[in-house]
């Protein structure tokens, strides 16, 4: 089958799509299920991957993509899942092919009116702000959250997850066009990186936000700090902007403030956590929220995976806008 091959860690660039061997189900209790891939998510994960720089490090060779939807083609007998059975999935590896073989507790049913595009956009994105919402932050109702990089794939998808939720949600973004996707996806308001914390002290009549969704880190960082009211929770989700931030300590102190981290895969697979069923009880919740609409993922270029490079790269500078999906 053709896949995107990481060989050498030298960026997006490097990826190559070659002919490599089809997906495996295995024996015994390691088997796992095969999915034939419709649509595959990018995400700056898969970015990090290409240089070496990701928490994981996977020997080269290696395909990256961690979120597919498709069919199945095979199962394990007694997984609940059965072959002709359109899912998503969280492969962590592999995705960017034609076929790849999963654990079955990440493979997750998927409804009948959930197009590809939509379902394969799912998994990274939502089920980690999901967690960093729900589990980190503990928003409730009523609370004001600020959405750093709010047109991105995660930023749309904390922006839906956070009103899902019953929160006013101020977006942060670089560009107009950028403002309208944030709107499209559910803001409540929407201000210009440049100075967003002077935009958010006079819609929140100088009180701050309650949370702060930040998957960007950098310069903004301090003043999102300062954006923060009293028992707020900032959410450290990622470093797109390249560069990692340090706190100043004091300054949580006095305003009794909470820097948080997201990290999402580390809570369900650290040896004391609640395992790969976790993955299947956020799926599970998300599900209503998909059939209501208020969940809906916005999908920015589909592109082939012989675009792989120009895809990778698009999330890389920042230029992507929803989620940017790949098609075998």
């Amino acid at each position: 089958m053709r896949a995107a091959q990481v060989t050498r860690l030298d960026g997006p660039e490097a990826v190559e799509v070659v002919d490599v061997p089809d997906p495996e189900a295995g024996d015994g209790p390691g088997h796992r299920v095969v999915v034939d891939i419709a649509a595959a998510g990018v995400c700056f994960p898969d970015v990090l991957l290409t240089r070496g720089q990701y928490q994981l490090k996977p020997d080269l060779p290696f395909v990256p993509g961690s979120e597919v939807a498709g069919v199945v083609r095979s199962a394990p007998a007694g997984s609940g899942i059965e072959a002709g059975e359109r899912v998503a999935a969280f492969p962590v590896f592999g995705g960017f092919a034609e076929a790849v073989a999963v654990d079955p507790a990440m493979v997750f049913p998927l409804p009948d009116d959930t197009t590809w595009d939509r379902a394969a956009a799912l998994p990274m994105n939502y089920l980690t702000c999901d967690f960093a919402l729900r589990e980190r932050a503990r928003l409730v109702e009523g609370e004001t959250v600020l959405v750093h990089g709010a047109a991105g794939g995660v930023g749309t998808a904390a922006v839906q997850l956070a009103a899902a939720r019953g929160a006013r949600v101020l977006a942060v973004v670089s560009s107009d066009a950028k403002a309208e996707v944030a709107r499209a996806a559910g803001a409540d308001e929407v201000v210009p990186a440049e100075g967003f914390r002077e935009a958010v002290a006079e819609l929140t009549g100088g009180r701050g936000v309650d949370v702060v969704v930040d998957p960007v880190g950098g310069d903004r960082f301090t003043d999102s700090l300062r954006s923060l009211a009293p028992g707020g929770r900032l959410l450290v989700i990622g470093f797109s902007a390249g560069s990692i931030p340090e706190v100043k300590v004091n300054r949580l102190l006095l305003n009794n403030l909470s820097v948080v981290g997201v990290g999402w895969g580390a809570w369900w697979t650290h040896p004391h956590g609640p395992g790969t069923g976790y993955l299947r009880e956020q799926w599970d919740g998300l599900l209503p929220l998909l059939a209501s609409g208020a969940v809906d993922p916005v999908i920015g270029e589909v592109r082939s995976l012989d675009e792989v490079v120009e895809a990778l790269l698009a999330v890389e500078q920042r230029r992507a806008t929803g989620k940017i999906l790949l098609t075998p």
